[in-house]
């Protein structure tokens, strides 16, 4: 039986490339209130048209990524990773040039597609990295710190195009020589140890499991990109909802949005210290009950101080069910097939919260709007529940596979 390469430790270079593909991947997403003032100011959009703008560059990452995932999943992991930093600097340096607006609004379009080919590596990558769990967590940590930076240092220089495109196109370009660091997906190395032979052999005997995982893992996304939908639709609208029903003036909105930015950076600090010691399937549980019960009365109450301390501890939750759906992504299979395209599928989610949030209050009022999104999260529990425990299997197995002594077919190891 072929051996399986086992999953690799965290080192200084894997962390810079994973993590860096993977926050420079969402930095669209983390800015893209000063990218709506840019192309409103610089170039001249309404705000309707620049919102549009970046959910068709949100849209073109979300494809992106999961079109470029099955190169991700092997040897061509760092090729896409190249294709997609060189897509983005090229791509935003027109936009924060700015040489018209037709120009502008295809460069921002086309930095996307970039964006979803640094997702897909860099999301490729952290399965082939020891302790999921612990991997996302810290992958989260990192893309928290670094947008709090880059928030609150670009409205210092000015928000311009030149300014806002301008640092995502300096971050790809830096980081075109990490790429090379990506750790290796483990079919490639086990298809460079073993014979054709004993690799087919291994595969057809694992055939049916494969297919287990395969609906699991293609039904976790799509619980995702629903999960996705629900949560940001709060996001989405927490500044009206917060002013119109708990009367918090614009100071009390900004302490808590960024009060409940900060609890994600909590969530993610507990997560990388916990690691795989409570599993997933009990705390995904735990979380997404607790989330929808937040999201309800987040939507019902019209007492500033409550809204306030549900607000940012929903955040905590939401971001530690967001890691969670990564990790269990890697842990499903190792060379990232899950992974690759969690993020994209997850931004393919997001894309449509504005929309979705909107239509559910301005139909249904805000409490109609809480219910739906809370019974979105509990509706979740059970199926993605038994996702994380099929992960933890798979998680198991694949290192009592590495641990085993490996034998041919003549049973000689």
């Amino acid at each position: 039986m072929p051996h399986r390469a086992p999953l690799l430790p965290l080192t200084p270079r894997r962390a810079i490339s994973t993590f860096g593909l993977s926050v420079l991947g969402l930095l669209t997403a983390n800015l893209l209130p000063f990218m709506v003032i840019a192309l409103q100011d610089s170039v001249g959009l309404g705000v309707a048209e620049a919102g549009a703008v970046m959910t068709g560059s949100l849209l073109a990452t979300a494809v992106a990524s999961a079109a470029a995932t099955r190169l991700a999943e092997g040897a061509w992991r760092v090729r896409v990773g190249q294709a997609g930093l060189l897509v983005m600097v090229v791509a935003y340096v027109v936009a924060a040039l700015n040489p018209s607006a037709v120009a502008t609004i295809a460069a921002v379009i086309l930095g996307g597609i970039g964006a979803g080919g640094a997702l897909a590596a860099s999301g490729a990558a952290l399965a082939a990295l020891r302790n999921p769990n612990r991997m996302s967590a810290a992958n989260g940590f990192v893309n928290r710190g670094v947008v709090t930076i880059v928030l609150a240092v670009v409205p210092l220089v000015g928000i311009t195009t030149g300014s806002v495109f301008g640092v995502v196109a300096a971050f790809a370009a830096v980081l075109l020589i990490s790429v090379a660091w990506l750790p290796r997906a483990p079919a490639v190395a086990v298809a460079d140890a073993e014979s054709p032979v004993s690799v087919s052999r291994a595969r057809a005997r694992r055939a049916p499991h494969d297919r287990r995982v395969t609906v699991a893992g293609l039904a976790l996304l799509a619980m995702y990109a629903l999960w996705a939908i629900s949560e940001d639709s709060v996001w989405a609208l927490a500044g009206t909802m917060g002013a119109d029903q708990a009367g918090l003036t614009e100071a009390g909105l900004g302490f808590v949005l960024s009060a409940s930015s900060a609890g994600g950076l909590i969530a993610a600090i507990v997560l990388i210290f916990v690691g795989e010691k409570m599993g997933r399937a009990v705390p995904f549980a735990i979380l997404l009950v607790l989330g929808g019960a937040l999201k309800l009365i987040a939507a019902l109450t019209t007492d500033a101080t409550v809204y306030t301390i549900v607000l940012i501890a929903w955040n905590t939750a939401y971001m530690a069910v967001f890691l969670l759906f990564i990790a269990t992504a890697a842990a499903l299979d190792a060379n990232g097939r899950f992974s690759g395209p969690a993020v994209g599928v997850y931004l393919f989610g997001s894309a449509f919260s504005p929309l979705f949030g909107g239509w559910l209050a301005e139909t249904i009022g805000y409490a109609g709007f809480g219910w739906v999104i809370a019974i979105i999260s509990w509706a979740l529990v059970v199926p993605v529940v038994l996702v994380a425990a099929l992960s933890s299997r798979r998680e198991r197995e694949a290192h009592d596979a590495v641990a085993a002594p490996a034998f041919d077919a003549e049973g000689v190891r």
